[in-house]
């Protein structure tokens, strides 16, 4: 292939002409509600993790949601900023948490992050993120992240494909010790988002 035809050849984040509009699950949480962690010791969302992300998300209306997350001494690359790691994986665990508003337990597929500016440690990122389309179990989707407010500038940006995947996904790959603790909760809701955002 050459460079004319690479620039014509669709994206694999480009949502194929059969795609359709996302549909919120009836069941989704509210708007406005707060989504909670998916499994407590997720690095993104997790409340058992000493120097995790501790990302708060919330639903919005549509297939929607909003979050954010203060970057701490422990997520800084270069002196002072955040890692670019950290800045990809918060937006990857707020792009995941769109599932739980379709009730589709699914993976990260792809996600192509773009880094328009720097972000300080101690700076509040605000994350706004969206399902755009869906095609069979291609799920399609595109977050920003914002500093100074959810109306401030563009930090990070991203565009994502999700896969859904079944629930043996997780059993099969996973080490068993936390398959069994996170299928041994009780709670059914907690049982089932724990398995819901990564590969």
């Amino acid at each position: 292939m050459n460079s004319r035809e690479a620039e014509r050849a669709p994206s694999a984040l480009t949502p194929p002409p059969d795609a359709i509009p996302p549909v919120r699950h009836p069941e989704a949480p509210a708007p406005g509600e707060l989504l909670g962690a998916h499994y407590d010791h997720c690095f993104g969302c997790g409340g058992g993790q000493p120097h995790g992300l501790h990302l708060q998300a919330r639903a919005g209306d549509g297939v929607s949601i909003t979050a954010e997350f203060t970057v701490q001494p422990a997520h800084q690359g270069a002196p002072g900023l955040a890692h670019g790691g950290v800045l990809a994986t918060a937006l990857d665990e707020t792009l995941g948490s769109l599932n739980w508003l379709l009730r589709t337990i699914a993976v990260t597929g792809r996600l192509e992050t773009d880094f328009v500016r720097p972000v300080p440690v101690g700076t509040v990122l605000h994350l706004q993120a969206e399902v755009t389309a869906v095609a069979g179990r291609k799920i399609y989707s595109t977050a920003v992240g914002r500093t100074g407010g959810p109306d401030g500038p563009v930090a990070v940006r991203a565009q994502a494909l999700f896969i859904e995947v079944v629930v043996d996904h997780f059993i099969d790959n996973g080490r068993p010790d936390e398959i069994r603790a996170a299928m041994a909760d009780p709670d059914q809701i907690r049982r089932v988002r724990a398995f819901e955002v990564n590969p």
